[in-house]
C-alpha cells in the first residue's frame, strides 16, 4: 500500500483549512444544503454504473440508446466508434504503462508532497508572472502592505486570481499576450494586519472590495525560454471591481426582480464577485462566472415575504452578518434593505478585454446560480453552446445553446453581431439515467446483465428567450431563480459540478464534479448500492457524448472516466488504465485541455494529505486514462485557472498559506517571495528549460 502523506493542520473534516471555507464560500459545506427537491440524485445512477466500472477496461463499444430511439457510440478508448480499438487494447495500454507516456504528458511526475513551494517536473523552470498587488494600470502606485489603500488597489492586480486567460495581442516579433484573471474573493486576515472579524474597518472593506473582480494586464514572453513577465502600466491594462459598472442584459434584464432603490432600470450593476472559473470564447472574449455570491448578503433570515425568503434561502443567502460585514458598509449588502440586489450577482459575465472602456454584461440568458465556469464550442452551422455547472452540493449542470450564427472575422460590424450571442437562444438543465433496471443492483457489485458502464441523458429546455417552459414560471423567474425551475422540471442532482469543458478535438464534455461529503448521510441522497463512494471525498469526473455529436441536441450519452482517490483505494478508477500506472488524486476542480487533447485537472481540497496540484490524463488511445501530477503548490493554497500551451502551463496559486490560525503576523506560508513578506497569491508560468514544448 502506498503511505499516504499526514494532513496538515486543522483540515475541517477535509482538505481545505476552516479559513479556506469561512472566507472563499461562506462555509458553505457546513450549512443546511439549499436543495430540498425530491429529484433523482446522480450519486444513485454513478453508483448503479460504478459497479460496471471494469467492464470498460474490456469493452471496445459502448452504444446507448436513447430516449428517443437514436444511438451514440462511445469508444472504449475515448475515439469515436470508426477508430474502435482492438480486444487487446487493454493489455496494449499495459505493456505500454512503463514508456514515456501520451504525446504531451511525456514527463516524470511530481510526487505527492507537503513542501511549501510550486514543485515541477525535472528538466523544467517557473517564475512567477504578476502577484497579488502588483501595479497594472497607469497611475497605481507599487504594493505596500503596510500603506495599502483602496485607490491603489483598484489599479493593482487583485487578490486570489483564479481563471486565466491568454489572448494574441500585437506581432509575432513582439511575443506578447493579453492575460486575463478573475479574482474570486479576499481573505482580509492575510490581508491586514490586526484584522478584527468581528469588526473591519471601512478602509479594509474598501480595499476587498477593490482586491475582487477582474484583471487585464499585457505579458511579454521571453524570446529564449517561454518565460512570461506583466507590462506594467500598459495602455490595454485594466482592473474591474466590486464598485465598477457592469450590465444586465438579455431576456431579464430590466425585470422587476433586478430593479433596486438605485437602479430603477433593472440594468445597471456595480461590481462582479466571487469570479470563479471561466471560459473563452471563439470570437475573443473571455467569460467569469460568478460563484460564490451568496456570502456577501447578509440578514436574510429577516426577509418576512415567504416567496422571497424562500428564494433567498434556495441561494444559500447569509441568513444573519456575513463574514465580511460589508452591509454596515453599504445597504446593497443588507437583503432587508435591499431585496433583488443578490438577484443582480450568480451571472456569467462577458468581457472584452480588447476594449479597455467596454462595460462587461452580465448575461441573463445563461441563467442565475452559482456559475462555476462557463466554456462554449460552436455547433456546425456556427452557433455557441455553452456548459456550466452549478457549484454545490446536489446541484445541477446546464447548457446554453444560442439562436444566433457568430459572424467571423475582426470588423466592427461582426464584433458587434458577436457581443449579442448570449444574449438569445435556449437554456437547459440535464437530467441523467442509468441503463440498467433497479432489480439488477443489488449492492454486491455484480455486473448487471448488459456488462456495461454508462448510461444516456436528456437536455431539459427551460427557458427560450421571453418564453418560459417551466410551469408555473414565468421566463424572468426561470433566469432569476434558475435553481428552483431545475427543481421543478425534475433535473439530476450532482456532486457540486464545477468546471464544465468541451474538448475541442472530439467534443466530448467533461465534468469537474468534485466531491460530496452529505451523499448517504440520514436524511440526504445516496447511492442505492453499497459502493465506497458514499459520503464521497475524492470526486469523480463524468464524460459526456451529445447525441451524433450535435451540442445543440437534446440527448447524451455518458459515463464516468475517472473516480478520484487513491489508487490503491477498490473504489477508484481511472478509464480502464492500470492503477498503478497513475498518480492519486483528490477533489478535481478546475479542468483545461492542452494542444494534444489531453484534459488537465486542477484539485480544491487534496483528501489524501498532500497538497493541491495540477495533472494531465490522456482522453483518448491505448493510454487513456493514465494520469500524470505535474505540479503541486505551496501550503494551505489551492490549484486554479490551469492554462496549457504549446511552450508553457499557466497556474494560478489561490489563498497561499490559508491555514486555520494564520495570520499577516503568523503566516503559514513563505511563498511566493520567502521569509519575512506577505503571502501573496500570484500567477506562475512554467516551461521546459531547453524551450521545447511542453511533455513532448
Amino acid at each position: 500500500m502506498r503511505k499516504l502523506l499526514p494532513f496538515i493542520g486543522n483540515q475541517h473534516g477535509g482538505g481545505r483549512s476552516a479559513l479556506t471555507c469561512r472566507y472563499r464560500c461562506g462555509d458553505a459545506c457546513f450549512h443546511e444544503v439549499p436543495n430540498t427537491s425530491d429529484n433523482e440524485y446522480v450519486g444513485d445512477v454513478i453508483a448503479r454504473a460504478y459497479s460496471r466500472r471494469s467492464m470498460l477496461r474490456s469493452a471496445a463499444v459502448v452504444t446507448v440508446a436513447t430516449a428517443a430511439g437514436s444511438a451514440i457510440t462511445l469508444g472504449g478508448d475515448g475515439s469515436s466508434a470508426s477508430a474502435v480499438p482492438s480486444a487487446d487494447a487493454q493489455a496494449a495500454a499495459k505493456g505500454a504503462a512503463g514508456s514515456d507516456g501520451a504525446r504531451g504528458l511525456r514527463f516524470k511526475p511530481v510526487a505527492p508532497n507537503t513542501a511549501d513551494q510550486v514543485s515541477i517536473p525535472e528538466g523544467y523552470e517557473q517564475n512567477v508572472v504578476i502577484r497579488w498587488g502588483e501595479p497594472i494600470v497607469k497611475g497605481a502606485p507599487g504594493f505596500n502592505p503596510d500603506k495599502q489603500t483602496a485607490a491603489a488597489q483598484a489599479g493593482q492586480f487583485g487578490y486570489n486570481n483564479d481563471f486565466l486567460s491568454l489572448l494574441p495581442y500585437g506581432d509575432d516579433y513582439e511575443r506578447r499576450q493579453l492575460l486575463v484573471a478573475n479574482h474570486e474573493y479576499t481573505d482580509e486576515n492575510l490581508m491586514f494586519k490586526g484584522y478584527d472579524p468581528a469588526n473591519p474597518t471601512r478602509e479594509q472593506v474598501e480595499i476587498a472590495w477593490a482586491a475582487h473582480g477582474l484583471s487585464v494586464v499585457v505579458v511579454q514572453e521571453d524570446h529564449r525560454s517561454g518565460k512570461l513577465t506583466a507590462v506594467t502600466r500598459h495602455q490595454l491594462n485594466r482592473r474591474l471591481t466590486a464598485t465598477s459598472e457592469f450590465k444586465l442584459t438579455g431576456p431579464a434584464a430590466g425585470s422587476a426582480l433586478l430593479k433596486t432603490s438605485v437602479d430603477s432600470t433593472g440594468t445597471k450593476v456595480l461590481g462582479t464577485l466571487n469570479n470563479c472559473a471561466g471560459g473563452t470564447t471563439p470570437w475573443g472574449t473571455t467569460l467569469h462566472g460568478e460563484e460564490n455570491f451568496n456570502q456577501y448578503f447578509g440578514n436574510a433570515g429577516a426577509v418576512t415575504d415567504p416567496t422571497e425568503a424562500a428564494r433567498l434561502k434556495r441561494y444559500g443567502v447569509t441568513a444573519g452578518a456575513t463574514e465580511r460585514k460589508w452591509e454596515r458598509f453599504d445597504k446593497r449588502f443588507d437583503c432587508v434593505q435591499e431585496p433583488n440586489e443578490s438577484h443582480r450577482f450568480g451571472w456569467v459575465v462577458e468581457l472584452d478585454p480588447y476594449d479597455p472602456n467596454s462595460v462587461p454584461r452580465k448575461r441573463t440568458a445563461l441563467g442565475r446560480f452559482k456559475h462555476e465556469a462557463a466554456q462554449p464550442r460552436l455547433t456546425e452551422d456556427g452557433r455557441p453552446v455553452v456548459y456550466m455547472g452549478d457549484d454545490e452540493r446536489f446541484d445541477y449542470f446546464y447548457k446554453f445553446v444560442s439562436s444566433k450564427q457568430m459572424k467571423k472575422g475582426d470588423s466592427r460590424a461582426a464584433k458587434q453581431h458577436n457581443l449579442t450571442l448570449l444574449d438569445e437562444g435556449t437554456l437547459y438543465v440535464a437530467k441523467l439515467t442509468g441503463d440498467s433496471p433497479a432489480a439488477e443492483i443489488d449492492g454486491t457489485g455484480k455486473l448487471p446483465s448488459d456488462g456495461q458502464f454508462d448510461g444516456s441523458g436528456v437536455w431539459i429546455k427551460l427557458a427560450t428567450g421571453n418564453v418560459s417552459h417551466v410551469e408555473g414560471m414565468a421566463a424572468e423567474e426561470v433566469y432569476v431563480f434558475t435553481r428552483q425551475a431545475a427543481d421543478k422540471v425534475g433535473a439530476t442532482k450532482m456532486d457540486r459540478p464545477e468546471d464544465v469543458e468541451p474538448s475541442p478535438r472530439t467534443g466530448r464534455v467533461y465534468i469537474a464534479l468534485t466531491n460530496n461529503t452529505d451523499r448517504g448521510k440520514p436524511g440526504k441522497e445516496g447511492a442505492t448500492e453499497p459502493n465506497p463512494r458514499n459520503q464521497n471525498k475524492h470526486g469523480q469526473i463524468l464524460e459526456l457524448a451529445e447525441n451524433f455529436d450535435d451540442p445543440a441536441g437534446d440527448g447524451f450519452a455518458w459515463r464516468l472516466f475517472l473516480v478520484a482517490g487513491d489508487p490503491n483505494d477498490p473504489a477508484t478508477f481511472f478509464a480502464g488504465f492500470p492503477k498503478d500506472k497513475v498518480s492519486p488524486i483528490s477533489c478535481p476542480d478546475n479542468v483545461a485541455f492542452d494542444p494534444h487533447g489531453n484534459l488537465w485537472i486542477a484539485t480544491d481540497g487534496n483528501q489524501l494529505g498532500s497538497h493541491d496540484g495540477l495533472f494531465g490524463v490522456a482522453t483518448a488511445g491505448e493510454r487513456r486514462g493514465e494520469l500524470k501530477q505535474f505540479l503541486t503548490v505551496p501550503r494551505g493554497a489551492e490549484t486554479c485557472g490551469p492554462l496549457i500551451q504549446d511552450r508553457r502551463v499557466l497556474v494560478s496559486v489561490q489563498h497561499p498559506g490559508e491555514i486555520d490560525g494564520a495570520s499577516v503576523e503568523k503566516p503559514q506560508s513563505v511563498w511566493p517571495d520567502g521569509p519575512g513578506k506577505i503571502v501573496r497569491p500570484a500567477v506562475v508560468s512554467v516551461w521546459r528549460k531547453d524551450g521545447k514544448n511542453i511533455g513532448v
